[in-house]
């Protein structure tokens, strides 16, 4: 059964940062690749950021370039999303999700986390 835990949400200020963590588990030991989504309330989900299972190729939504940086640590089968400068409108609840081997693009995936919230004050 395949699990992800993130965890690292939680409230900042305009400016400041946080960094996620997605725990997997359960995961084949197969090629698979690694993202980030959000949700703010009333919105459709976002893709924010995505990493391949080598993590030599990361992928980004334009509105979090330059700010968030996605890696990985496969020895600890956890993904990592840094995110700098943060803005008022970056709040949101902030998903894991891990792809299954047939997924070919960064932007369909397979397995979902609960989602940590990310509240940035003005």
């Amino acid at each position: 059964q395949v699990q992800l835990v993130e965890s690292g949400g939680g409230l900042v200020q305009t400016g400041g940062s946080l960094r996620l963590s997605c725990a997997a588990s359960g995961l084949t030991p197969s090629n698979y690749g690694m993202g980030w989504f959000r949700q703010s309330p009333g919105k459709e989900r976002e893709f924010v950021a995505a990493i391949s299972w080598s993590g030599r190729s990361t992928y980004y939504a334009d509105f979090v370039k330059g700010r968030f940086t996605i890696s990985r640590d496969r020895a600890k089968n956890t993904v990592y999303l840094q995110m700098n400068s943060l803005k008022p409108e970056d709040t949101a609840v902030y998903y894991c999700a891990a792809q299954g081997p047939k997924r070919t693009t960064p932007y369909e995936y397979d397995y979902w986390g609960q989602g940590t919230q990310v509240t940035v004050s003005s």
